[in-house]
């Protein structure tokens, strides 16, 4: 049990360490999209990257969240 809980905050936290990553980097960076990929799917209002920060700020949010969450929860399972 202790493991699964375990298991489960460390995949919430790497997500949210991910997705606050590509938070920063869209919002920092804005066309990465278009350098990385050699495409400009806005044709270059920047729509895109808007929703990308917007996306990546409510998950690293919930995934931060969860992650807590999660973390409390196994340390209350072990000292039972």
């Amino acid at each position: 049990m202790i493991r699964n809980a375990r298991i489960r905050a460390w995949v919430e936290t790497v997500a949210a360490v991910i997705s606050g990553i590509l938070f920063i980097v869209t919002l920092v960076w804005r066309d990465w999209i278009e350098r990385v990929f050699g495409v400009e799917p806005d044709q270059g209002s920047g729509a895109l990257e808007w929703a990308i920060v917007a996306v990546t700020l409510c998950a690293t949010v919930v995934f931060s969240l969860l992650a807590r969450s999660e973390w409390r929860r196994a340390g209350e399972l072990r000292t039972e």
